[in-house]
Order: structure tokens, then C-alpha cells, then sequence
């Protein structure tokens, strides 16, 4: 369904067994964490509009939803304006995936300056909320660790990841701008490695490489000496806070971070995918990745002190989830679901 089409269409009744259901629409929505927002919005009562361009996400996503009367799919593209009459807005489109943005880079930060200008402009001129999904990348290669949001950050601005880390880093500065000059009620949150179900195996990031390869006997590649560190936050714990961030008073604005301030070493963590695959697989070292940050953890205390947030789920435990998934779309040998939003 096209925009003009949806909007032309009689708009679905919302369900009087919540309590103040809201229109939201979700850009991205077909996405990893998009879909999983969608079935938390739809949980709570709300109907939701899910815009995507399928680029990278997937209709597998959130085929479990195309017969809720309160869910719509709308495929469009960000980047062209949309005017939707919506309640609140999460803007969640952007290819996450290395592999993904640099193939399409100039693509990449269209998506990300045209497509936050868009959704800013619905926000301002209808008085509503809107959800940035910023990135850990705004830190690009970080001098301060853990990372503070009030750290600018140490980011290569021609290098081949920049597409994506300097997209993100205008779209914060379009945010903030539209909220002093506007008054626009922005909420902006910047996301550390996430991972969980419906994660494309092609991803091309540490987790889904890793558990792809060991359930398939291969060999487990590490860019670099594996030293480099990530901190690894399951997908359930990030929507809860992206829920609690916008639920929050206007006043809360961000940047806050979200992610598990856990930190292990990529070496560290190819062994313990091995070990909970019951793999084979051998471990070997290839070339470190052009601009690859060696150390990310979040500092988190802003998001404890201001949400009451913090991740719940230990990694093993999500990790086997996130296992259990690749196992069963492995096995069944068909499309994957894909992933949107970092």
C-alpha cells in the first residue's frame, strides 16, 4: 500500500481495551528492531503504521502482524516526503549493517538527513513526539571510554563508514535544531550493538557472522587481533527503552545512550558462540576493517537516572534465543529476515 492509497483509505478504529491508543507510525518498521517496536506498540493497544522501503528490511519480519486490524504496512521511501497524520513517530530507517550502507552510500545519508527532516517536519507541524534512532558510531573510534553522551566524538568524516556515521551525527543536529528553533518534542537515542531474532544472517556485523558461520562448521573470522571490544545488549531490553524514553517528559530530550555496558572482547566472544553452538568451527584472524572501533561500552547512568533503564537479559540468555532463531532459518532454507536501524 502506498501512502496516498493508506491515506485515502478509512482509517482503522483504534481498540477501547487500552487506555489512550495513539496512530504511530514506525519508519523502518520492517527492520530487525523496527519489527520487534511494531509488536510492542500493537501490545500495548496502539495501531501502528509501518513504513519501509524494504531495502534491507523484510515482509517476514512482520508477517505475523498483516492481519492485526491494528498494524499497516505502507512501503515508501523515507527520503520523499510522506505527511502522515500520525500521533508520535519512531524514525528507525537507516541501514545498520556495514556491508548494507557502504554499498549505497550516498543512498545511506539521503536516508539519514532527508529521511529525519521529514519526519521532523510531521512532528513540528502536528506538535507531536518523534524518536530519533541514533548510533554508538556518532562516537566513530572513541579517545574517552566508557562513552559519555556528552563525549563528541573521534570520527573519520571521509572515510567508508561515514556514510553512516556522519548521517547519523546530522540527523542529531537536525533534531536538536528543529527542537530550539521549533520547540519540536524530540527524543533521541543512541544505540549500542543489539542483537536477538530477526537479524538477517548476511548482516555482516560480529553476532550474526559469528553464530552463521559455527552453525554452519565454518571457520569463525575475526577482523583484527579479536582485542577489540563490544558491548552486546538483547533486543527486548532496547525496545523497552526506547518505550520508556518516549513515554518520558518532554523536557528529556537525549542524546542517552542504550546498550548493555557489559564489555567483552571479540575474541572472547567467538568463543563463547563455539562453545554454545557445540561447533567445530576453528577461529582465524583476517585484516582489521577500515575505521573498526577498537573499544565500545556505554556509559548508561544517564538512562538509569532518567528512565530507571537498564538491560535485564544476560547474554548467554539472549544468546541462545538469537541461536535458536538463526538454527530454525538455517534449516528452513529460505528468505531471512532482514534489519534496519543500528
Amino acid at each position: 500500500m502506498t501512502v496516498r492509497q493508506f491515506e485515502s483509505s478509512r482509517i482503522t478504529a483504534y481498540s477501547r481495551t487500552h487506555t489512550n491508543p495513539k496512530r504511530i507510525l514506525v519508519t523502518g518498521g520492517a527492520g530487525f528492531l523496527g519489527s520487534h517496536l511494531c509488536d510492542r506498540l500493537i501490545g500495548e493497544g496502539h495501531q501502528v503504521l509501518c513504513l519501509d522501503n524494504l531495502q534491507t528490511g523484510h515482509r517476514r519480519n512482520f508477517a505475523h502482524l498483516v492481519s492485526n486490524p491494528r498494524f499497516e504496512f505502507i512501503e515508501h521511501d523515507v527520503t520523499v516526503p510522506h505527511g502522515m497524520e500520525v500521533d508520535e513517530i519512531y524514525n528507525l530507517a537507516c541501514p545498520a549493517s556495514p556491508p548494507y550502507y557502504q554499498a549505497e552510500p550516498i543512498q545511506t545519508t539521503k536516508t539519514c538527513v532527508l529521511g529525519a527532516l521529514n519526519v521532523l517536519e510531521v512532528a513540528r507541524a502536528r506538535g507531536i513526539k518523534v524518536f530519533q534512532a541514533s548510533t554508538s558510531e556518532v562516537y566513530g573510534d572513541p579517545t574517552a571510554h566508557p562513552q559519555l553522551e556528552g563525549y563528541w566524538g573521534n570520527v573519520n568524516p571521509v572515510g567508508p563508514r561515514a556514510c553512516y556515521d556522519e548521517g547519523k551525527r546530522c540527523a542529531e543536529s537536525l533534531f536538536f535544531d528543529y527542537h530550539r528553533q521549533h520547540g519540536t518534542r524530540i527524543k533521541v537515542a543512541r544505540i549500542f550493538n543489539t542483537y536477538g531474532p530477526r537479524m538477517r544472517p548476511d548482516d555482516g556485523r560480529v553476532v550474526s557472522n559469528f553464530i552463521v558461520q559455527a552453525l554452519k562448521g565454518k571457520d569463525l573470522t575475526i577482523y583484527g587481533d579479536g582485542l577489540q571490544t563490544r558491548s552486546f545488549c538483547y533486543v527486548d531490553d532496547l525496545i523497552e527503552g526506547f518505550v520508556r524514553l518516549v513515554k518520558s517528559p518532554d523536557a528529556v530530550t537525549g542524546p542517552i545512550n542504550l546498550g548493555n555496558p557489559g564489555e567483552f572482547t571479540i575474541r572472547d566472544f567467538a568463543h563463547m558462540v563455539v562453545e554454545m553452538t557445540g561447533s567445530r568451527s576453528k577461529i582465524i584472524h583476517l585484516p582489521a576493517s577500515i575505521d573498526d572501533p577498537h573499544r565500545r561500552q556505554p556509559n548508561i547512568d544517564r538512562a538509569r537516572e532518567t528512565l530507571g533503564w537498564e538491560p535485564q537479559v544476560p547474554l548467554a540468555e539472549g544468546l541462545a534465543k538469537t541461536i535458536d532463531y538463526f538454527d530454525r532459518c538455517l534449516s528452513e532454507d529460505g528468505p531471512v529476515a532482514a534489519g534496519s536501524a543500528a
